[in-house]
């Protein structure tokens, strides 16, 4: 049974609809209202609250804290500077992702580490004869993300010194309501946006603090359905969904390397060795059987079913989380694994997994829709993703 994160008395205060989902084992709110349209608007034209406490984080210090994270990550770890944050994943020794996440370097010897899924066994296995503490500090440290195009506006309004000067994957300690925090600008909508990391003992005073001088700014406490519309314009990838952990994985179709889910930029083959480097190298010389794209559903083609059987086009709020297939002529080539109406860019879009010959922006394919209990196929473009991304994502705020 699930309990409650360190916001839950806050959250369920809230929560019009009682709509909660599992998340990690604690209640997570999918809307605070009937319809999550409100929260929706909120990370794209105002600031949304949302409680991301679920989130495992662990703490590894000790003199080899970084040539630990180093030797696990695809990335370079030692070249992070204190305050810095990457994203990036992690493969066993075939080069199959375990999982992914982001890390920070607090200090010169500690890094905040987040996933998914629980990998503390993982880490202290690959950690054997370094000098290094991996603790997990999940209880410990609350979470809030805001997100949307005043989220600066927000968090400004509640610091004790300004944050504009925050470059996009970094992170800076401020105090809210005396209370100490890391800020990071970072997020999983793909638009302006930061994390705020806050002892356990501190989130109910700076949760109200932030929903006190946010209400000038338009902030809304969002939940997962919202968030989850954000992701997938923002071309932004959901264990479970678009890609398997190696550790869950029951067939060779759901084992994924980084290179097939189109994350190629974060494997730095110049570093000398990391679980799984080989593999990938090998993956790198000959091409990926297989890869994620973005795909862009012809929206004349669904309306025409509907219009066919009598019905008006019907474009789901929700995102969606189940699998389709996907086919190139008249045989299947892959599957969609998350598609959305977007209501920012009014198309409907998603993230599919297709064979590597057919993974080219441009090439046509057609996708599964059911209308009236009736599977039908209709004609979609691979794309490249971010389908969303705005540039005050990263743009300088002092400019």
């Amino acid at each position: 049974m699930p309990i409650g994160t360190a916001f839950h008395e806050k959250t369920l205060a809230l929560c019009e609809s009682l709509s909660y989902r599992d998340w990690a084992g604690y209640y997570a709110v999918s809307s605070y209202e009937t319809h999550h349209e409100h929260e929706y608007n909120a990370i794209r034209n105002g600031t949304a609250l949302l409680d991301v406490s679920p989130l495992y984080k662990y703490l590894v210090t000790g003199k080899d804290a970084a040539a630990c994270i180093d030797r696990l990550i695809t990335r370079d770890a030692l070249r992070l500077a204190v305050g810095q944050v990457i994203y990036t994943p992690w493969c066993n020794e075939l080069g199959h992702v375990v999982d992914d996440g982001t890390v920070t370097r607090l200090a010169e010897q500690q890094f905040r580490w987040t996933a998914a899924e629980p990998n503390l066994r993982w880490f202290r296995q690959n950690a054997v004869g370094l000098d290094v503490t991996i603790e997990d500090v999940s209880e410990q440290v609350a979470a809030l993300a805001l997100q949307g195009p005043t989220s600066a506006a927000v968090v400004n309004a509640v610091v004790d010194k300004s944050i504009n000067e925050l470059k996009y994957f970094r992170m800076v300690g401020r105090k809210i309501a005396g209370a100490a925090v890391e800020i990071s600008r970072t997020g999983y909508t793909g638009d302006l946006g930061y994390e705020v990391w806050i002892r356990r003992k501190d989130a109910s005073k700076v949760w109200d603090a932030i929903v006190e001088a946010g209400a000038a700014h338009g902030v809304k406490p969002t939940g997962l359905l919202a968030l989850d519309v954000a992701r997938v314009e923002a071309g932004l990838l959901l264990i479970d969904v678009d890609f398997v952990s190696a550790k869950k994985a029951l067939t060779a179709a759901q084992l994924y390397t980084p290179l097939e889910m189109n994350l190629k930029r974060l494997v730095d083959f110049n570093k000398e060795r990391f679980i799984g480097r080989d593999a990938l190298a090998r993956e790198h010389l000959r091409g990926s059987h297989k890869r994620i794209v973005g795909v862009q559903v012809h929206w004349p083609d669904v309306e025409r079913l509907y219009e066919s059987v009598g019905l008006p086009p019907l474009a789901n709020a929700t995102a969606s989380r189940v699998a389709v297939p996907v086919r190139a002529g008249g045989r299947q080539i892959g599957r969609l694994t998350s598609s959305t109406w977007s209501p920012v860019l009014k198309k409907m879009i998603g993230l599919a997994t297709v064979d590597g010959a057919h993974a080219i922006a441009g090439a046509r394919v057609e996708v599964e829709h059911t209308v009236d209990a009736v599977r039908h196929y209709v004609g979609a473009t691979i794309v490249d993703t971010p389908f969303f991304n705005p540039r005050r994502k990263t743009q300088n705020l002092n400019a």
